[in-house]
């Protein structure tokens, strides 16, 4: 019966406007900072940095207070020249706030290197595949007297004999030298 007559009493109802109050004040407060603290409502449009020189890209990322990040620069494409911005994450035109990160890929400056497979006394067709594959260029098939057909006898680079693991650009031209069936005189 006590706690009925407090429920009800002027004291109980003047705490719970007076909590609700604060708590309208509080909430209002809250969101005010918020809005002052994530710049609601302000954006920056992302420039277009694809082609442009890292050091470029830099002036135009820091004039705009934005900051940006390197990321791996391994795919090598000969469109663009060395350093280059060659992707860029937020896309170009884009809206974002203020010191927001753009991440930037660049242009390394030249193709990676990558070590010739041992194909030798391979067959043509598993031969091709595999160089393919690594990214290099099958370029000439040259025949020469050997008892196993379209094996291959010798990989070539630039007219030089090259060994397995022999380490050249992605992409290089590889010449092939196959048997092409007739026994050796």
């Amino acid at each position: 019966m006590n706690f009925i007559k407090f429920f009800f009493s002027k004291s109980f109802i003047k705490q719970l406007i007076f909590a609700f109050i604060v708590l309208l004040v509080f909430g209002f407060l809250a969101l005010k900072w918020l809005k002052l603290y994530t710049n609601h409502g302000s954006f920056v449009t992302v420039p277009a940095l694809t082609g442009k020189t890292f050091e470029s890209a830099q002036f135009l990322i820091k004039d705009l207070d934005l900051r940006s990040e390197v990321q791996d620069s391994s795919n090598y494409n000969p469109n663009y020249p060395k350093g280059a911005v060659i992707e860029q994450d937020p896309l170009a035109g884009s809206k974002v706030k203020e010191d927001r990160k753009i991440y930037l890929i660049l242009n390394p400056s030249a193709y990676r290197t990558l070590p010739v497979p041992d194909v030798i006394r391979r067959t043509i067709r598993q031969a091709k595949p595999t160089l393919e594959t690594l990214g290099f260029q099958i370029g000439s098939m040259i025949y020469e007297d050997d008892l196993g057909k379209d094996e291959v006898l010798e990989i070539r680079h630039n007219g030089q004999i090259i060994e397995a693991g022999t380490m050249l650009p992605k992409t290089s031209k590889i010449d092939l030298v196959l048997g092409n069936g007739v026994r050796k005189q």
